[in-house]
């Protein structure tokens, strides 16, 4: 299993941001530092899987050795985050809707399974707020 290093930054009146020095623009946050380094995890196969949809090379990840002395770093905490590559696999689960909600998601969409991962993705966005 991979693990690209992180670095961790908390700032008195902020919450907990990482950002990944192999992956440029590879960056999350969270309230805790429990939840920053789940988002962490998330951000990672994202990305990844984005840069893997448009081609682009993928870096291999550098140890915290190699990256000891990096000026980047400044007063983040180092921390390896697993890569889990069934992160966005798709998964198959059985829901139950009644079926005047199942017609108007139907009547609007034409892929259900999407539409309700989007709608969910917008209300865990909202969430966070």
């Amino acid at each position: 299993m991979a693990h690209y290093v992180a670095y961790v930054r908390k700032d008195a009146d902020s919450d907990y941001g990482v950002e990944f020095p192999d992956l440029p623009g590879c960056i999350t946050a969270g309230r805790t530092l429990d939840e920053a380094l789940a988002m962490a995890e998330d951000a990672l196969t994202g990305h990844l899987s984005v840069m893997a949809e448009h081609g682009d090379p993928i870096p291999a990840p550098r140890g915290l050795d190699a990256l000891r002395d990096d000026p980047h770093r400044g007063d983040a905490v180092a921390v390896l985050v697993r890569l889990d590559p069934d992160l966005h696999k798709p998964e198959r689960v059985n829901v139950m809707l009644s079926r005047s909600l199942l017609r108007r998601i139907e009547a609007v969409a034409p892929n259900r399974s999407r539409f309700l991962a989007e709608a969910a993705e917008l209300v865990l966005a909202e969430s966070r707020k």
